[in-house]
């Protein structure tokens, strides 16, 4: 169960995450960010991208042509969830903008990244406003089936590319104050979570537990951004904020020079995240699935994930809708 998933109305992160400067990043600083994200001009180059059509790359030919001829991709994020992807001054930097600068040179065409709210990214898809959407999103059953919270039908549902692993990680204030070391702990207790992901169904799943164990009641308050939940935990309006492994990890090592959080981790819900695509790109599908067997076996996707320290995430091979 891992990784994160509203339409915008007013300006003010989908996981699962979220370095203008770290602490900018991980708490208060963090709320310079808009709830909105970057709507319209944040698109980024990732690191190490190339510019125009690069019609000789290895499988340029097999892109859409609509792609072929504009030379780029079209990336839905949301640039507040550091280090999967989050903001450095303009530009849009961490783990899934460097995957996606390592599939630039086997595909020959920019990814550019634009940011937004993470649970508006996958209508974006089906409007044409960007091709993909990578942002830490866990592939589940029900987002590849386009359905709510509720089970009900939304939408015609995406396809997922899978390209790493995470499990729930616990982030609770420095010295774990009240001893939390599993979901269960919490029950009787308040959390925080960023809206529209599956950690707010996570919440809601452990607070029907607790109901069932005969324990106290598990509340929990959602926030458009995973930053504000932060917030709330570091003020004591909330005992832990849930989030993916990786993310948790990087927030307590980082915020407030790693004297705000400690990260608990729960490996046993271990789940992909993946690059979203609409049902009908197939033809766009395949060729990020090859693209990306082929880094894997060059050595350049894991060179991207141990730059941020997330090497533990990696997977052996490129799957297509591997969620549950």
């Amino acid at each position: 169960m891992t990784a994160r998933s509203t339409r915008c109305t007013t300006a003010a992160k989908t996981r699962t995450s979220r370095l203008a400067a770290v602490a900018a990043i991980a708490v208060a600083g963090s709320m310079l960010l808009t709830a909105c994200g970057d709507q319209t001009g944040g698109g980024s180059t990732p690191e190490g991208g190339k510019t125009g059509v690069a019609s000789n790359a290895p499988l340029f030919s097999k892109l859409p042509a609509d792609i072929q001829k504009a030379g780029v991709i079209k990336v839905g994020t949301d640039a507040t969830y550091a280090p999967m992807e989050f903001k450095q001054g303009d530009k849009i930097v961490g783990v899934d903008p460097d995957i996606a600068a390592a599939l630039s040179k086997q595909l020959g065409v920019n990814f550019e990244f634009t940011s937004g709210t993470f649970d508006t990214l996958l209508t974006s898809l089906p409007t044409g406003r960007t091709d993909i959407v990578m942002s830490s999103m866990t592939d589940t059953k029900a987002r590849q089936e386009g359905l709510d919270d509720k089970g009900q039908k939304t939408g015609t549902g995406v396809d997922f590319v899978d390209y790493f692993t995470a499990s729930t990680g616990i982030l609770v204030k420095k010295g774990n104050p009240e001893n939390i070391k599993s979901l269960d702990d919490l029950c009787g207790k308040k959390l925080a979570v960023q809206r529209g992901t599956t950690y707010e169904q996570a919440a809601k799943d452990q607070a029907e537990k607790c109901k069932k164990d005969g324990k106290p009641a598990l509340t929990f308050e959602s926030f458009p951004t995973d930053a504000e939940a932060q917030t709330r935990v570091k003020a004591g309006g909330a005992v832990a904020d849930l989030n993916d492994s990786p993310v948790a990890a990087y927030i307590a090592k980082t915020a407030g020079g790693g004297n705000d959080f400690e990260a608990v981790a729960n490996k046993t819900d271990a789940g992909y995240f993946g690059i979203a695509v609409d049902k009908k790109d197939t033809q766009l599908r395949d060729v990020l699935k090859e693209a990306l067997d082929a880094i894997i076996k060059d050595g350049t996707y894991k060179a991207a994930l141990d730059k941020w320290n997330a090497g533990d995430g990696a997977i052996p091979a490129a799957k297509i809708n591997g969620g549950s």
